[in-house]
């Protein structure tokens, strides 16, 4: 079992599902304490199999920002619960790095939190012919997130939601 650890400063390549899944829960679970222990929270974990290799992405936050030593600290320590635990049965590789300014959101409470800012949503169904919705978070209500273009609200079933991210302003 061997870990390559690798680090992303930015936002990276991110490009995976809004929910994290039940295996990635159970990372997120198993995890948290060592990352809360270091000074940061966990935003969000993506699991992926390529064959016999699996690549774990962590993504990690704190109220100052998540700096490259953050990222370094937190992959060494999540490495070793990694190991020990032996969550992997196969080689895998460990990214550890900030959600970035268009962070993918991954809970409703994620949601909420960014309520008044520009999103780009990623549909798994279309919705009035559109599987891509970029507007104004509105707001989250009984497990649908609204999103507004000009003067036209959609609400977004948060189980057809694919992927959802936010997008920077540079004012």
């Amino acid at each position: 079992m061997g870990v390559s650890p690798f680090f992303i400063g930015g936002s990276g390549l991110m490009t995976l599902d809004l929910m994290m899944n039940k295996r990635e829960r159970q990372v997120e679970t198993l995890l948290a304490p060592t990352v809360g222990n270091l000074g940061c929270v966990i935003w969000g974990v993506e699991l992926l199999s390529h064959g016999r290799h699996s690549k774990l992405r962590l993504f990690i936050d704190n109220s100052q920002g998540v700096s490259i030593d953050d990222c370094a600290r937190v992959s060494r320590q999540v490495s070793d619960v990694l190991d020990v635990e032996e969550t992997f049965g196969q080689s895998y590789t460990l990214e550890v790095s900030s959600p970035g300014m268009d962070r993918i959101l991954f809970s409703a409470h994620q949601f909420e939190a960014n309520v008044g800012q520009m999103v780009d949503v990623r549909l798994n169904f279309p919705l009035e012919g559109k599987k891509r919705i970029v507007g104004l978070l509105s707001g989250v209500e009984n497990g649908e997130v609204i999103v507004r273009i000009e003067d036209e609200e959609y609400l977004l079933p948060l189980e057809n939601v694919q992927r959802a991210r936010i997008v920077p302003r540079f004012d």
